[in-house]
């Protein structure tokens, strides 16, 4: 069962977020991970200041090089040094770009990561009666 990916519902609750949120770029493209020094951002990297997250910072967002108010998808992150799943969006990410934010999130042993896509389907389950 892969329909989830092509919920056109969801993908419009997480533009909502998104484009009712406030943007904050902590890190931009070239800079070193605050912890694991190793590591570079491959692109500018934030979070949605009034939203709730795992982190007290809120919702995390990778802003890749194209159209800033297209989501391209998500990543959903499991780490085991601080025990959280966690959500990424990617906002205006190449293909390139989804790459290297997948690269450069998967490059520990502590996480790991799956990228959800998006999709404009509406599958049956997804309807409600409301």
């Amino acid at each position: 069962m892969d329909s989830y990916n092509n919920n056109a519902y969801f993908w419009q609750k997480i533009d909502t977020l998104y484009h009712s949120s406030n943007l904050v770029i902590s890190r931009h493209k070239g800079d070193t991970h605050p912890t694991f020094k190793n590591l570079i951002y491959p692109t500018e990297y934030g979070h949605l200041k009034d939203t709730l997250g795992t982190s007290s910072e809120g919702l995390s967002v990778y802003v890749g090089s194209g159209d800033k108010s297209v989501i391209n998808g998500i990543v959903v992150a499991a780490d085991i040094l601080i025990k959280t799943v966690d959500i990424k969006i990617l906002v205006g990410c190449k293909d390139e770009e989804v790459y290297d934010v997948l690269h450069f999130l998967n490059s520990t042993d502590f996480q790991k990561t799956v990228l959800i896509k998006r999709g404009n389907d509406i599958p049956q389950w997804s309807l409600s009666d409301n």
